[in-house]
C-alpha cells in the first residue's frame, strides 16, 4: 500500500495495486457484480490528479500508457508523466534482437510523440540496445526541452558517439552515459547546472575530459569508470564531493578539491614503485592528499596503493586527515612499499574508526617481508578504531604480524572479522589469532570460512 500526502491535507492511503486487475484483465465472461465494479471505475475517474501522478510515476511507462483505458479522465494523463524510463520492462527480452529493436523504437517514438508537458528525466537502457540511429533523433527531441537527468546505457557494440545536441542541454543536472564516445562541439562551455556525471566505458580525449571537468562548476559527484582516450586525470571541481573511479591511468591530481569527501581509487594495472620521480618533485602519496583536507572515507583498490608508493613515503603526512574515519586498503602484505604507504596512511589518520584491509598476494613477488609490523613505528595507538576487516589473507608472517599489531594497539577495537583467501591452513591461522594479546577487553575476533 502506498501513502500519498497533499500540501494541507491528512494522509490518503491509495492501494492502487488493486486496480491492476481491473486495468489489465482480459475480458471473458460478465462480471458477477457490474455495479461493483462501476463502483471502482468511479472512485479510480474521481481520484485526484496528484494522486494520478503518483500512481503513474510508480509504473513503467508501458503500464503507465495502458491506464488510458481506465476513464476519460486517464486516458491521455500518461502522456504528461515528467519521468520516462525505457528499460527491459517495456519489451521483453527476445532471441529475435530485431523484433526488440523494432518494439523499442515503437515504443519509445509513440511515448515523445504524444507526450505533453516538460520531461525532466529521460532514460534509455536496454540489454539488447544497439547505438542506433534513432537515437540522436530521440536526443535532439529531449534537447529542445528544459530536461535535468538523461541516462543513456547501450550495452552491446561499438561505441555510441553521442550527437552534439546533447551538449546543448543547458538544464542538465544528472547525467549518466554508458558505452558512449564523446566528442562536444568546439561551441560547448560545458554544463553550468550539472552536480553529478557518471561516465562508464567511455572514450573522450585529454583535452575533451579535462575541459568536460573544468566546466562543469556545480559538480558535485563524479564517477569514472573503464575509460579510455586519456590517462592523466586532472580533476579540478570545487564542488566535488564525490569521486569514484576504475581504470588504466598514468597520473591523477587534484585541484580546487577541498570539499572532497569520499573518493574511491582503483587502478587495474600494476605499476613499477621504481618509476623515475622529476627533480623537486614529492612523491605521490603527498602530492594526492594536498587538496583532499576533509576527506572522510577512502578505498584504495586494486593496484593504486603501488601508485601512491611511487617516489618518497614519509613517515606521515604534513597535515593529518583529521575527518577520515573509514579507511579500506588493498595491499600485498609482501611488498614493502606498500606497507610503507599503507603505514603512512595510518599514521596520518588519527580519527580512524573503521578500517578494512584486502590482501592482494601476487605469484612474482621477490622475498617473504618479515618484522615490519613488529617495530615501533608508533607514537600512538589508534584511540578510536572501532572495526577492522580483513580479507583474503593466507597465513603469512606478515599478515598475522599485522593483525597482532591492531589487536594490540586498539584499545576502543569492538570488532575485527578475518576472512582467509582458503581454508587451507585455516586451523593453524586461527590458534595463532587466539594467541594475539588485545588492547581492549571488549574486542571480538571472528573468523569467517572463505
Amino acid at each position: 500500500m502506498d501513502t500519498i500526502k497533499a500540501q494541507g491535507s491528512p494522509y490518503i492511503h491509495i492501494s492502487f495495486v488493486c486496480f491492476l486487475p481491473l486495468i489489465f484483465q482480459k475480458k471473458r465472461e460478465p462480471p458477477e457484480l457490474p455495479c461493483k465494479i462501476e463502483t471502482e471505475l468511479d472512485r479510480i475517474g474521481s481520484l485526484p490528479a496528484y494522486v494520478i501522478d503518483q500512481i503513474l510515476s510508480q509504473l513503467p511507462i508501458r503500464d503507465a500508457v495502458r491506464t488510458s483505458v481506465l476513464s476519460r479522465k486517464w486516458r491521455y494523463k500518461w502522456a504528461t508523466i515528467p519521468h520516462l524510463v525505457f528499460d527491459s520492462q517495456c519489451v521483453s527480452f527476445s532471441q529475435d534482437q530485431t523484433l526488440v529493436k523494432n518494439k523499442l523504437v515503437n515504443i519509445v517514438d509513440h511515448v515523445l510523440l504524444l507526450h505533453n508537458g516538460p520531461i525532466l528525466k529521460f532514460k534509455l537502457s536496454h540489454r539488447d540496445l544497439l547505438g542506433v540511429s534513432d537515437i540522436d533523433r530521440w536526443i535532439l527531441h529531449v534537447s529542445r526541452i528544459c530536461i535535468k537527468e538523461f541516462i543513456l546505457e547501450i550495452w552491446k557494440g561499438q561505441r555510441y558517439k553521442v550527437p552534439s545536441s546533447l551538449f546543448s542541454c543547458q538544464n542538465l543536472i544528472h547525467l549518466e552515459l554508458f558505452n558512449c564516445l564523446l566528442k562536444p562541439p568546439s561551441t560547448f562551455k560545458g554544463f553550468r547546472h550539472l552536480k553529478s556525471l557518471d561516465l562508464q566505458h567511455i572514450t573522450l580525449s585529454q583535452d575533451v575530459f579535462e575541459n568536460l571537468i573544468s566546466s562543469c562548476p556545480l559538480l558535485e559527484r563524479l564517477t569514472l569508470m573503464n575509460f579510455d582516450g586519456f590517462t592523466h586525470l586532472k580533476i579540478d571541481a570545487p564542488n566535488l564531493q564525490f569521486f569514484d573511479i576504475g581504470g588504466v591511468f598514468d597520473d591523477v591530481i587534484f585541484e580546487n578539491t577541498f570539499h572532497l569527501a569520499l573518493v574511491s581509487i582503483g587502478l587495474y594495472v600494476n605499476v613499477k614503485t621504481e618509476l623515475p620521480m622529476a627533480p623537486g618533485n614529492s612523491g605521490k602519496l603527498l602530492r594526492f592528499f594536498v587538496h583532499l583536507p576533509h576527506i572522510r572515507r577512502l578505498e584504495v583498490q586494486s593496484y593504486f596503493l603501488k601508485y601512491l608508493a611511487i617516489g618518497n613515503v614519509p613517515s606521515r603526512l604534513p597535515r593529518p586527515c583529521a575527518d577520515l574515519n573509514y579507511l579500506s586498503i588493498r595491499i600485498n602484505f609482501n611488498d614493502l612499499e606498500e606497507c610503507l604507504a599503507a603505514l603512512c596512511l595510518l599514521r596520518s589518520s588519527p580519527n580512524l574508526q573503521e578500517l578494512e584491509m584486502l590482501a592482494r598476494p601476487e605469484d612474482n613477488c621477490i622475498g617473504v617481508l618479515t618484522n615490519f609490523w613488529d617495530d615501533d613505528h608508533w607514537n600512538s595507538m589508534f584511540p578510536q578504531l572501532q572495526i577492522v576487516k580483513i580479507v583474503g589473507i593466507s597465513g603469512i608472517k606478515s599478515e598475522l604480524e599485522f593483525i597482532n599489531f591492531v589487536l594490540s594497539n586498539s584499545p576502543a577495537l569492538e570488532r575485527m572479522t578475518v576472512k582467509p583467501a582458503s581454508a587451507d591452513g585455516g586451523w593453524d591461522m586461527l590458534k595463532e589469532l587466539l594467541r594475539f594479546r588485545r588492547a581492549s577487553v571488549q574486542a571480538e575476533v571472528i573468523f569467517l570460512d572463505p
